[in-house]
């Protein structure tokens, strides 16, 4: 009998680790040296992560990267569908040892012949009716609402733990659109973003966007003002039920 229940429970294990990942983190040391001039934020949510990296002060973009991650016991995975460091590496599949210790995370691993140790500290664990990974697949124009497919060209929105992401990227090309994020609430209604990044425009960090949003039937309908001043009426679907990748 307990032969019969080792692997039930080291599935269970490994899906229970996984969810402890699941909200926003910042890292607090890399290679042994804490950081206190860049500021990296990183969100874990239904098995996708994104991070997007500044300059403390100045607020410069410095990069972001993300894509699908698992997590065996004290074995964790990630395999990158966008990163603006190397866009070689988009594609690639890296294995790391994780420890957890109360609510710190230790990623370690050999990189490019290169002992890399990273430090996270959880900063957010908030859920919300908008807690997912969400992909772009539809908008409203003329009254109407003309749909898309999420290909190997899509945006994609990851939201949990109070922060939220946005990419647009080319997982085939290895082509970056631009991102950003920062901190977010969706309480009655009403979603508000508070920008702390963006790819495109420094001079965004700091701006208040807020829109009205109505989530119906699992999808994310979202309205108002964007940033240009114009009208938009945007449908976000469940990563995992719209985007189909190519086999």
């Amino acid at each position: 009998m307990k032969k019969i229940l080792t692997l039930p429970l080291l599935f269970l294990a490994g899906m229970i680790y996984a969810q402890t990942l699941e909200g926003a983190w910042k890292m607090t040391h890399k290679d042994g040296k804490e950081i206190t001039d860049k500021e990296y934020i990183k969100i874990y949510q239904d098995g996708y992560f994104a991070f997007g990296a500044k300059e403390i002060g100045s607020n410069k973009f410095l990069g972001a990267g993300g894509g699908e991650f698992s997590t065996d016991g004290n074995n964790y995975r990630e395999t990158l569908d966008f990163f603006t460091m190397n866009s070689e590496k988009v594609g690639t599949t890296t294995n790391y040892s994780l420890d957890k210790k109360d609510n710190r995370v230790i990623i370690s691993a050999q990189v490019d012949g290169k002992t890399l140790v990273e430090i996270w500290e959880k900063i957010g664990d908030r859920k919300d009716d908008l807690t997912a990974n969400w992909v772009f697949t539809g908008r409203k124009a003329e009254g109407e609402i003309r749909r898309s497919t999420p290909g190997a060209r899509r945006t994609v929105k990851v939201l949990s733990g109070g922060r939220f992401q946005w990419i647009a990227f080319n997982s085939e090309t290895k082509e970056f659109m631009g991102t950003g994020g920062g901190t977010y609430t969706a309480e009655n209604g009403k979603y508000t973003e508070n920008i702390t990044f963006f790819s495109r425009d420094d001079s965004r960090v700091g701006a208040s966007l807020s829109f009205d949003f109505e989530v119906i039937n699992g999808e994310w309908h979202h309205s108002g003002m964007s940033s240009t001043g114009n009208p938009i009426y945007e449908v976000w679907s469940k990563y995992k039920d719209a985007y189909k990748p190519n086999k």
